[in-house]
């Protein structure tokens, strides 16, 4: 069974009611698909504003003092955060909606609880190659939570709907053309997207002035080994290098990519 958060932090009034055997299916369905689902207004708006407030305060106290690494995805624009404490409430939501319930009859292995992230999406950044999570037969789960009003202007993610059906080689990919089948996910805050990791995917350039914050609970090989993942460090707010490493071969490569 899938070890939630619910015996450990008090349930807060849900924006909407849990989601009916109905709906479920459906989801289901859907995600059998096309390789993701998305459902809508699931997290609290308002608790999803003071989030964003958190995050991006934090951003800037630690640009302010030098404790942002140089690199790292700067460049590029898109930075990895963790959330800590203040994103609990996000994955207590997705608890009494049904969404892990959801996700673990979606996955292929039993869970633990979520490793927790942000994806820090900076104006200015660049739009990403397609690319999986990971190797096609070492999928994983992934719930996306929008922050903030995503869309084509601040970086809505770039999906290919059903490249999760089979494994392509990146040429295979390129030489079908399957990226002509593109979709991008533009949501609301509170929207979730569920995906699974070998769906051919993007990040995108955000072309407005504010970054662009997306929450991201994931169960890599299973999920989180600790008890309770938003208390790492304290719980504090962290941002931590994404593929790109904060050295100066990293930032030259970086530089290369952009």
């Amino acid at each position: 069974m899938t070890q939630t958060l619910s015996r450990t932090i008090p349930n807060e009034p849900s924006v909407r009611e849990r989601m009916s055997d109905a709906q479920f299916d459906s989801y289901k369905r859907a995600f059998a698909a096309d390789g993701y689902v998305v459902i809508k207004n699931v997290v609290p708006r308002d608790q999803l504003a003071e989030l964003h407030a958190k995050i991006a305060n934090e951003f800037e106290r630690q640009k302010r003092t030098g404790e942002l690494f140089a690199g790292g995805g700067q460049l590029s624009g898109h930075l990895n955060c963790y959330p800590g404490e203040a994103a609990r409430f996000a994955y207590q939501a997705l608890v009494d909606y049904g969404i892990v319930d959801l996700i673990e009859a979606l996955s292929s292995r039993p869970l633990r609880q979520p490793n927790v992230g942000c994806n820090f999406n900076m104006p200015g950044s660049h739009a990403q190659q397609y690319h999986m999570d990971r190797t096609y037969r070492n999928e994983f789960m992934i719930a996306n939570i929008s922050v903030v009003d995503t869309d084509l202007v601040n970086g809505a993610t770039d999906v290919v709907p059903g490249t999760h059906r089979r494994f392509y080689k990146y040429w295979q990919f390129v030489l079908e053309r399957k990226a002509r089948e593109h979709k991008r996910v533009i949501s609301e805050a509170g929207d979730v997207l569920v995906r699974v990791s070998n769906l051919w995917h993007r990040g995108m350039p955000n072309h407005s002035s504010v970054p662009r914050p997306m929450l991201a609970f994931s169960w890599e090989d299973g999920g989180n080994q600790v008890e309770d993942p938003f208390a790492h460090e304290g719980g504090a707010i962290r941002f931590r290098p994404n593929w790109f490493a904060p050295t100066w071969k990293g930032r030259v490569i970086e530089k290369a990519f952009v």
